[in-house]
């Protein structure tokens, strides 16, 4: 009997302990999903557009250099030097004031001026712009001399002096900028200057390189024009003139 009530208690213990292990066993694994992957914790918020505005905002603002000599004479002979310097958020005001002014660099000392004479990321000041833009011609950049000389001939900023622009519009073609050869060509057609200029605006004009079909055949009616006011034999003697005369 004591056997037996023994093994009954060992038995009755063994039960015991299995049902124990069961109900602290841990809890089974579910395998992660796709969507579980990588998903933000639920108290995490997106970044706002407005967020997201002012990064890409603070971004360009660290990347704006100073332009180069080349870059800025480039912009500038394609009258894209003032649309540039709005894109740029008008942040390189003070260093393009400084290369204008203590560096007198041509190329600043005239997108200086054009942002004073038309009062871009700056108060307007047309006197003081015209003065840049004059320390500008004086060190012989061709747009300076070309701008001046329209502004002479238009009456922009300054009274009108046909004579003056003549001047400065036949120094910018000299130095083979195409957009004062141009406008040479037409005030000589028009009758400003002198017959003995003709020839040789009509040479320069006649051997210039031309970007674009519009400006080509705007320049031909524009040689066409001068050459009723030549001679034959001076009109013949042009044209046969090859580039690099």
């Amino acid at each position: 009997m004591l056997k037996q009530a023994v093994i009954a208690v060992v038995f009755y213990l063994g039960s015991m302990s299995l049902n124990a292990a069961s109900s602290t066993a841990l809890p089974t694994l579910k395998a992660p999903t796709d969507n579980d992957v990588g998903a933000a914790p639920s108290n995490s918020a997106a970044p706002s557009k407005n967020d997201q505005d002012s990064d890409a905002h603070f971004r360009q603002l660290q990347a704006v250099q100073i332009y180069s000599q080349d870059e800025l004479i480039t912009l500038i002979n394609k009258n894209q030097h003032l649309a540039r310097v709005k894109a740029d958020d008008c942040q390189l005001v003070q260093d393009i004031k400084a290369r204008a002014e203590k560096v007198k660099s041509p190329a600043y000392e005239f997108l200086w001026g054009d942002m004073l004479a038309w009062g871009v990321c700056v108060p307007k000041n047309a006197e003081l712009g015209i003065h840049f833009m004059w320390e500008s011609a004086r060190q012989g950049l061709p747009a300076a001399l070309e701008q001046l000389g329209r502004y002479y001939h238009q009456g922009q900023f300054v009274m009108a002096n046909q004579e003056r622009a003549i001047q400065l519009l036949r120094e910018s073609a000299s130095l083979g900028f195409l957009k004062a050869r141009m406008e040479y060509v037409q005030l000589l057609a028009a009758g400003y200057g002198s017959p003995h200029n003709y020839e040789q605006a009509y040479k320069w004009l006649q051997n210039s390189i031309f970007e674009d079909k519009e400006t080509h055949q705007q320049a031909q009616l524009l040689l066409t024009s001068l050459a009723l006011r030549m001679p034959p034999d001076v009109v013949a003697r042009a044209k046969a003139t090859r580039p690099g005369y």
